[in-house]
């Protein structure tokens, strides 16, 4: 998922931002004989890796396990064979949907609404802006290193008084970054609506600009059995947004009724009130049951909303809102495992950051997970990005971040008009208040489920270990022209390698294919554990000569590549292989939906391959889980958690000379049983490290480029 188009100021002589929507085609559906023999492909490491393991059932080879596949998917291609129904009830789902049969009919429920696990860690995703040039070092570089502790977690004592409490050391800095930040995103967002931004392309063609209608103003709703989101509308007609500040909310106005902007000095003085209006306590932390499971976040909504006309007026205001700006009270500390980072060219201060853009440092408070995009900022002006992956998905954010990050904020002692690098919409100083405090009605039972949100926010992020990895041996530039490899794909057979390394085996991985050249186009799955990868890590591990290691890696990266386009222009496998399983009509034959691979009276041919095999699932289960985003230079680092206790959530940056790796894994040892246990993140990163400086040198010594090309 890589940003190519970056924003490009106006252009009246060239296209509008949605002006090239209705020449996207749609995404089509699959031939069922190209989707079968790319799955079929794609279970041959996982059958070979379980043969050499000694887990096939006894008598049974990968090669035998196979054949019984490629008999099945025959069976399915059968004239009349129910798989063959099911592609024609998608085709149908195809012609009634208007503008995409995945997005349109069953994306949002399927894989985010329905899924009741918590938005915290498991789903929101998080992005980290680089520190502004003037921001005072000793705030960045040295902060204090608190004790350690399981989850490294601000202690008890601290917790009960909200975060810090009144500790907002250089807090001018944070403040004037906030307003600056939420200026710019205004900014964005008028240029937007009036359709100022080039739509993004690839060599390939224009790219769907659908998701940057879906940033601001989109607020998940909890609801049982699925949940929704508010359809905002674009243009969206709110002009405010809200703050957080010690568990306070607020109503922000950041445009006037005209259309133009509030002045980011008057939004300064607003959020300079704010903060001085928060240091006198805490407010009911009522956000942090937006950071639990979905059907309790459900039922503590509902009883609340039921309790007082106030609390539903509150909640208007919060899912109206344009965006969230949580200010925190503190600055995050770094844990004590974090001062020695895995590679010196990691800030020592990136983890604590990323864990805090996450909402995982503060244990879920003052936040509120449901809302399309959060903005962080610490009082020393350290800033991050939260977002609720079900509008949206990160690559869109991180190029609205470039935006906003563009122009550094001006430093405290400077006026923030005079240097607006954009005027236009105008931008107005109003004598009027912009801000107003808005609170919640409690009674016992919303006390009681506060604080067992708060439990359950403070396990799950406890749980959790965050962490960044900045490598700067070596980036894009030196893959491209050395090593002669495709970045992505390049990066991709490293955390393979990272993952046998670590876990001792290589698991099915997911990565990010979007389909944003299709209308509406959302993402499909590239399958990175391929046999190509495998044989490349096999080689490594038994020590096979340099030259035949090489060539292998050579391979893996070409039949990444090619996967990686057929995902990504409509011919990837997961999304087919989902949609078929959705509208089989269980009534047909209840036994195919049992998974143990009984038959029923009317099993049909070949129904096996989707109804009936154990391995489809098992190819399904994402221990490794990995996206790409852009260059990131304006980032100082991404994230999302990984969705299994023994797996591992990988975003990276990929820039010429610099690579960011936010990576999420789980701590070994349950939280609160009062011992500490090992840190995987740590370890996973300095495999990562491990794997590509093997992978410099196999390179070095074996590519068709000169040595010369080599020093950077």
């Amino acid at each position: 998922m890589f940003a190519l188009t970056k924003f490009r100021g106006n252009a009246a002589d060239k296209p509008k931002t949605f002006s090239q929507q209705d020449k996207l085609p749609k995404l089509p559906v699959p031939a069922l004989e190209d989707t079968f023999a790319r799955y079929i492909k794609s279970l041959e490491p996982i059958l070979l890796q379980a043969e050499e393991l000694g887990q096939l059932p006894p008598g049974q080879t990968a090669q035998s396990e196979l054949a019984k596949r490629q008999k099945w998917a025959a069976d399915a291609l059968k004239s009349g064979s129910l798989v063959q129904k099911l592609q024609q009830r998608l085709l149908d789902v195809d012609r009634t949907s208007p503008n995409n049969w995945l997005d349109d009919r069953f994306w949002l429920q399927k894989a985010y609404h329905e899924w009741r696990v918590p938005l915290l860690v498991n789903s929101n995703w998080w992005l980290m802006f680089r520190a502004n040039p003037d921001t005072p070092a000793a705030e960045l570089e040295k902060p204090e290193i608190q004790v350690e502790r399981v989850g490294d977690l601000i202690p008890d004592a601290d917790i009960a008084t909200a975060l810090g409490a009144n500790d907002w050391k250089q807090s001018e800095w944070g403040i004037r970054r906030a307003a600056w930040i939420c200026h710019r995103l205004m900014q964005f967002k008028v240029r937007l609506e009036s359709q100022d931004i080039l739509p993004d392309a690839s060599r390939a063609g224009p790219l769907c600009m659908h998701q940057y209608t879906r940033m601001f103003g989109v607020t998940r709703i909890p609801a049982i059995p699925h949940d929704f989101n508010i359809e905002a509308g674009f243009p969206n007609k709110h002009n405010h947004i809200i703050v957080l500040a010690r568990n306070n909310f607020y109503k922000l106005q950041v445009q006037n009724k005209d259309g133009s902007l509030v002045s980011p000095s008057d939004l300064e003085l607003a959020l300079t009130s704010i903060v001085q209006d928060a240091r006198r306590g805490d407010g009911k932390a009522v956000g942090v049951l937006t950071a639990i499971g979905r059907d309790d976040w459900t039922r503590s909504r509902e009883h609340l909303l039921s309790i007082s006309p106030k609390n539903r007026e509150s909640i208007n205001v919060i899912e109206d809102a344009l965006f969230s700006l949580s200010l925190d009270s503190s600055v995050l500390p770094i844990a004590k495992h974090n001062a020695e980072p895995a590679h010196p060219s990691t800030p020592p201060t990136v983890d604590s950051h990323a864990r805090n853009s996450s909402g995982a440092g503060r244990g879920g408070l003052n936040r509120w997970f449901d809302k399309a995009i959060s903005l962080i900022v610490e009082p020393n002006g350290r800033a991050g990005l939260m977002g609720e992956h079900s509008p949206c998905d990160a690559l869109i954010p991180s190029i609205l971040i470039d935006f906003a990050a563009a122009v550094p904020a001006p430093k405290p002692d400077e006026k923030l008009e005079e240097n607006l690098p954009y005027t236009a919409p105008s931008v107005k100083s109003t004598a009027e208040p912009i801000f107003s405090k808005f609170e919640f009605d409690v009674d016992a039972k919303v006390e009681e489920d506060i604080q067992t949100a708060f439990n359950e926010a403070r396990r799950i992020s406890g749980e959790s270990d965050i962490g960044e990895l900045w490598f700067d041996e070596y980036g894009t530039e030196w893959i491209k022209k050395v090593a002669k490899q495709s970045p992505d794909a390049y990066l991709q057979q490293a955390l393979q390698l990272a993952m046998f390394k670590v876990k001792g085996h290589q698991t099915p991985t997911y990565e990010t294919a979007s389909t944003r050249s299709f209308k509406h186009g959302r993402t499909d799955v590239i399958r990175s554990f391929s046999r190509e990868s495998y044989e490349f890590v096999r080689a490594v591990r038994e020590g096979k000569p340099e030259a035949e290691v090489y060539k292998l890696l050579s391979a893996a990266t070409t039949a990444h590549n090619q996967q990686t386009r057929a995902s990504s222009f409509g011919k990837g496998i997961d999304r087919h292989l989902t949609g078929l399983r959705l509208v089989y009509d269980a009534t047909e034959d209840g036994s195919l939906t049992d998974y143990a691979g009984k038959r029923g009276k009317n099993f049909y041919a070949g129904a096996e391959l989707l109804f009936a095999d154990p391995l489809l699932g098992d190819s399904q289960t994402w221990k490794l889980s990995t996206s790409g985003l852009s260059a990131g230079d304006l980032l100082a680092g991404t994230g999302f958690g990984s969705g299994f206790l023994d797996g591992v959530g990988i975003n990276y940056l990929t820039g010429s000379q610099l690579l960011k790796f936010g990576i999420e894994t789980k701590h070994p040892e349950p939280y609160g049983n009062g011992q500490l246990g090992q840190h995987p993140t740590n370890t996973f990163a300095r495999a990562i490290v491990d794997a590509l400086r093997y992978m410099r040198t196999l390179c070095e010594s074996q590519s068709p480029a000169q040595t010369e090309g080599s020093k950077l």
